[in-house]
């Protein structure tokens, strides 16, 4: 294949994208979020709804997995497939032991996880109805969907009712990207097309590698991922934070811990380097506060948790609500973060580019 020069992303002092001019775009008053449970990816989804002035106007709805013992070995499946699979084993383990078929705790949109029954699992047939019924009251329903497990659900919605509604597909669907109005995706997810990519792949691999083609009229690339970090949000969150970030001692660094990828491999070795170099920058430093993932790997943060934990200076996040990240985004003096994440990686740099709330000028460290 002929290796292909992408397109320059639109310069951002343009305006609004063609692609949004005129159109469902112009009259949509309503939008619908289609979630995996991913802060990740949920965030992008909420940026977006928030840029187009819907913060107040859309529901969310999250696509669920079943989780826990085998299941943790299915995620590769789809996730309708998944589903069926642990129906059946519940059915089987339910038959063999006499027992009562209960809900799966994942079921009715929650996850295991507090404050999430309200949220709605995401129904094909029950947006598909609420779209075309609500129509000629409410005008077209925008739906923005946002990782792997949102595909189907949303590439279903739009071949459903495509009169009714606008579909937008957040992330490199990897195949078949017209089932979507609009794909919003960062550039980086169009490498393999670029020359320096078709050089390093073997030639005999290129027919296996996505994207095949490059981006088309409706495919809108970004420097990095989206997100909601803005001036009034940055402001917002400097409000909020003020009682308990205002009065720490300077400069304040804020360090945040993601999870090993495919391209970003670590464990405890980076722990413990991390620790030593925290420990040796201590002494200048006068607040310290450490965030971890989710999904970061216990023997990292064990590590960093035993070798810092009883300092004065510094704070580990225990993971509960409410989330300091936007206070931190406002308050910090310097960031520290794992090089896993090109979400909070874009969000750094676009913070460096706004105004910053609290006077100072902030720095990231990545490792």
């Amino acid at each position: 294949m002929r290796p292909i020069r992408l397109p320059e992303p639109p310069n951002p002092t343009m305006g609004v994208p063609e692609i949004f001019e005129g159109g469902a775009y112009s009259v949509i008053r309503r939008a619908v979020v289609i979630g995996n449970g991913s802060p990740g990816s949920e965030n992008q989804s909420i940026g977006l709804i928030r840029t187009l002035g819907l913060s107040d106007k859309h529901v969310l709805y999250r696509v669920t997995r079943p989780r826990g013992g085998l299941n943790e070995w299915l995620h590769w499946l789809p996730v309708s497939l998944h589903k069926k699979l642990d129906y059946l084993i519940r059915l089987i383990r339910i038959y063999c032991r006499r027992e009562k078929l209960v809900p799966s705790p994942l079921e009715n949109g929650g996850n295991g996880s507090v404050g999430l029954a309200s949220v709605l699992e995401a129904d094909v047939k029950q947006i598909v109805t609420m779209a075309r019924q609500t129509y000629e009251k409410d005008g077209p329903l925008l739906v923005v969907a946002s990782g792997r497990d949102t595909i189907s659900i949303a590439s279903s919605i739009r071949r459903l009712a495509s009169e009714n509604v606008f579909v937008i597909q957040i992330k490199h669907p990897r195949s078949k990207l017209n089932r979507f109005d609009l794909v919003i995706t960062p550039r980086h997810d169009f490498y393999p097309l670029t020359p320096q990519a078709q050089e390093q792949v073997p030639r005999f691999l290129h027919r296996w590698i996505t994207p095949r083609e490059p981006p088309d009229r409706h495919v809108v690339l970004t420097m990095g991922a989206l997100h909601q970090i803005e001036s009034a949000a940055l402001r917002s969150a400097a409000a909020a934070w003020h009682d308990e970030f205002a009065p720490l001692p300077k400069p304040f660094l804020v360090v945040n811990i993601g999870w090993p990828t495919s391209h970003c491999r670590y464990g405890a070795d980076l722990a413990k380097q991390l620790t030593a170099s925290l420990l040796s920058i201590l002494t200048s430093c006068g607040t310290v506060r450490i965030s971890f993932s989710s999904r970061t790997p216990e023997k990292v943060s064990k590590v960093i948790v035993k070798e810092l934990a009883d300092n004065p200076k510094v704070y580990i996040w225990d993971g509960q609500e409410p989330n300091p990240c936007m206070g931190h985004l406002a308050w910090a003096d310097a960031f520290v973060i794992t090089a896993d994440s090109v979400s909070l990686i874009r969000n750094l740099s676009m913070l460096w580019e706004l105004s910053v709330v609290n006077g100072n000028y902030q720095t990231s460290i990545n490792l």
